[in-house]
């Protein structure tokens, strides 16, 4: 039998007529369609947390952009096309510019490169005075930030295509691309670059490491098997980016699993049963996950064994969690930036920001972190 929560999303998308799974899925998973989300617990702080400085950029519309943070600056982008750079301690503005383009995918920054893409399959490349350096085209919209190492830009299209150009010019070194199931969840998902390895989840559950120079496939691991009756229910794809150190690297599925893999090899170490869309975190010992109903779960890194399970954010759609010094934060539906011990999970901390949902995950700025809303609120946060 279907359950609850497939039905809703047939219902919602008439998937029949249709071969993605769009935004919508976020609305039906956490929206009105869905279960009514929890109120905010009560609790006493025991961290403090602050809002360092705030900034705005435009709106990101139907898109998930999400910041950057590159030897002391801030990327930050909007749809409607303005990109800026701001002081990641100061939260001043050192330039903004208007792009020329839509934008859907973003921001990346490193290399002295600053990187977005755009709905028509375009990759724009600034250098960090905001300056047009070049621009390349892709097969399809690019939904992710842009990554760069080693002479390489990496960019993830829609139609999971990953292509590899060449960071001074744009022009295109090597590109790789994979069957993919009939029935797929749009995925603002993009790669992560680690040590000359570019790694990456698709649709079907399968997690993917190429070699960053050439694009040649270094290992394919399952971390999770389409299972069910009607495509609906096979759905079993990596949506959210994988985490990854000189051991090991772990990704979770929708309607699949969280697994964790040797980085080198992608020998297959733990999984767990788990279905989220909003990703995972990390820190040395343990491996935090958001999963589909709103819960934050904490397991063992080396072993996956269950540490703990923060469930008062019911249907709140929490954010990737960001470990940061004993702590883990998720963004919510409504804005709020919850900060959780890593220990046992419970609440320590939250703050504010524009009451507009924080979809993206938390990214590290120094001694602290900063958070992008949907409204184009841009928050840095500060614990202790």
């Amino acid at each position: 039998m279907m359950s609850r929560r497939a039905m809703a999303l047939a219902a919602a998308l008439a998937v029949t007529a249709c071969s993605t799974v769009t935004d919508t899925y976020q609305r039906v998973m956490g929206g009105n369609t869905g279960p009514r989300p929890a109120p905010l617990s009560e609790f006493k702080a025991t961290v403090p947390v602050r809002v360092v400085w705030r900034a705005a950029i435009g709106a990101a519309g139907s898109n998930v952009l999400t910041p950057a943070y590159d030897d002391g600056a801030a990327y930050v982008a909007g749809a409607d096309g303005r990109l800026a750079r701001l002081d990641a301690e100061t939260g001043r503005e050192v330039w903004r510019i208007d792009t020329g383009a839509r934008l859907s995918g973003g921001v990346g920054a490193g290399a002295n490169l600053v990187l977005v893409g755009t709905p028509k399959g375009e990759v724009l490349a600034f250098d960090k005075q905001g300056k047009a350096a070049w621009k390349a085209q892709v097969t399809s919209e690019v939904l992710s930030a842009p990554q760069v190492a080693d002479g390489t830009v990496v960019v993830r299209s829609g139609d999971s295509r990953i292509f590899g150009l060449d960071a001074a010019d744009g022009k295109r070194k090597w590109v790789y691309q994979r069957a993919t199931p009939a029935l797929t969840v749009r995925s603002h998902a993009g790669v992560v670059l680690y040590r000359g390895a570019v790694f990456a989840g698709f649709p079907g559950g399968k997690l993917v490491a190429l070699a960053l120079g050439t694009g040649a496939v270094g290992w394919e691991a399952a971390v999770a098997q389409p299972k069910g009756a009607t495509e609906l229910e096979r759905v079993t794809d990596v949506t959210s980016l994988p985490v990854v150190d000189e051991r090991q690297v772990c990704a979770v599925a929708f309607q699949g699993r969280v697994a964790c893999f040797e980085t080198a090899s992608g020998s297959a170490i733990w999984a767990r049963d788990l279905s989220s869309n909003a990703g995972l975190g990390s820190d040395r010992r343990t491996i935090y996950v958001s999963d589909d109903q709103g819960a934050v779960l904490a397991f063992d890194r080396g072993r996956g064994s269950s540490l703990w399970k923060q469930d008062k954010l019911s249907a709140r759609r929490p954010s990737a969690p960001h470990a940061d010094g004993g702590y883990v934060a998720v963004g919510d539906y409504q804005g709020y930036v919850h900060v959780l011990n890593a220990e046992d999970g419970a609440f320590a901390a939250r703050v504010a920001t524009d009451g507009s949902a924080v979809l993206a995950p938390p990214v590290a700025a120094g001694s602290r972190f900063i958070v992008q809303t949907m409204n184009g609120g841009v928050f840095a946060i500060a614990l202790r």
